[in-house]
């Protein structure tokens, strides 16, 4: 029983990441010929806030991706990734703490360049435009950046550590408690 809702709850969460963003993005495509704001209808007054939301969202996650791994490569500190692959495969090598400390900078810029592209879009370019980015190729640029950094991995380490999907979706799931003793650790 408890397995069939966990199955569900998954289903729910790929159908949220894919089909949530085709919808928004088909909305926003649908809606570009409305009326502009000055004659104030319902459907731009709505379309504007809808679109308000999602900008602020996309922007407020990157933005809090990006400063949640910037502040663990500050001086002193273990990047966050480090951390991550310390929990995972207990301790590990100076060339993989060198390596992750890198990956957590390439994933600081994939943020940052995600948020300032976002915000570049949304200002500059047609809201179309900007929700083809936000809603379509976001996820795939995202997988992208996974499939990179692995192969990378895979070239520049000499014997790249070797763990399971479900290992690390484990962790991952127990974010909070590793985030509790990241906190402590000076």
């Amino acid at each position: 029983m408890a397995a069939s809702a966990s199955g569900r709850a998954r289903l729910f969460a790929v159908l949220g990441i894919v089909v949530v963003p085709l919808l928004f993005h088909f909305f926003i495509v649908e809606t570009s010929g409305a009326p502009s704001l000055d004659k104030l209808s319902i459907l731009s007054l709505f379309r504007a806030s809808f679109v308000t939301v999602a900008a602020v969202t996309h922007w407020i996650i990157y933005g809090g991706l990006f400063l949640t791994f910037a502040v663990t490569l500050r001086p002193g500190r273990e990047a966050l990734l480090t951390f991550m692959a310390r929990k995972l495969h207990g301790t590990i090598s100076e060339e993989v703490r060198i390596y992750t400390r890198q990956v957590t900078y390439a994933w600081c810029a994939f943020f940052a360049t995600q948020l300032l592209t976002s915000i570049a879009l949304f200002v500059f370019a047609p809201l179309v435009v900007w929700s083809f980015f936000v809603n379509i190729l976001d996820i795939p640029l995202v997988a992208t950046m996974f499939v990179a950094e692995y192969l990378f991995r895979l070239h520049w380490l000499r014997n790249p550590p070797r763990h399971s999907l479900s290992a690390i979706l484990s962790m991952i799931a127990d974010v909070r408690k590793a985030r509790e003793e990241w906190a402590g650790s000076p």
